[in-house]
């Protein structure tokens, strides 16, 4: 019997555990929702596989009374968390796009990334850096999905995320600004757009200091 397989190591609560014997307890994020067409909103989800190696996916929703010749803006959603729980697929995110998605009348797409500690920095910002090149292979009519070849506006591309996801979202529109991506253009984050930055905080956030801390630095480089 391993004897190390109930002691903990490390006590990140409310978060996670990590156990002696390397496992990992998750405390929050698990509660797991399916795709589905939500039938208040009538937004459409899917789930899609990016890269099965790597166990990179995402949520794709798709507004009700979507057209194919009416384009509509992309927005690239980036979880939070910690970088070490939640998910695309976390009831909290599902219900979250389903309503900015329905109120903007957006295409999106949920990026699920992997989860540290089992894969530690920088894992995630190379997981969703292989996310957003994949979504810009569906640019000029291309790409094997539907949903974003044939309704999503690429020359109206929003990057989006809370917590982990808003620092991913703002690495990611600093790489694809450094990188280029053919056919993509990146027109704002949320945190707003590269032109102008909309930052807001929770107020009972035990992090949100360091989100007054992001827009005195933004300030400061004007």
């Amino acid at each position: 019997m391993d004897t190390n397989s109930t002691e903990i190591l490390h006590d990140f609560s409310p978060m996670i555990r990590v156990y002696k014997d390397g496992r990992v307890e998750r405390l929050v994020g698990k509660d797991i929702v399916a795709a589905s067409v939500d039938p208040q909103t009538r937004v459409e989800s899917k789930d899609v596989q990016i890269s099965p190696e790597l166990d990179i996916s995402a949520r794709l929703y798709l507004p009700k009374n979507a057209q194919q010749d009416i384009k509509l803006p992309l927005l690239l959603y980036f979880h939070g968390g910690g970088f070490l729980v939640e998910s695309a697929f976390s009831l909290a995110y599902h219900t979250h796009l389903i309503a900015v998605v329905a109120e903007a009348g957006v295409v999106a797409v949920s990026i699920n990334y992997r989860l540290a500690p089992e894969h530690p920095l920088p894992t995630a910002y190379e997981d969703c850096w292989i996310a957003v090149k994949w979504v810009a292979s569906h640019s000029n009519g291309k790409g094997p999905k539907v949903c974003l070849r044939d309704y999503a506006d690429f020359d109206r591309v929003f990057f989006g995320g809370d917590s982990a996801g808003g620092n991913l979202a703002h690495n990611m529109a600093l790489r694809v600004g450094l990188e280029k991506l053919d056919g993509f253009n990146l027109d704002g984050i949320f945190l707003n757009c590269c032109k102008r930055v909309l930052i807001y905080v929770a107020g009972k956030d035990i992090l949100k200091d360091r989100g007054w801390l992001y827009k005195e630095a933004l300030e400061k480089s004007e």
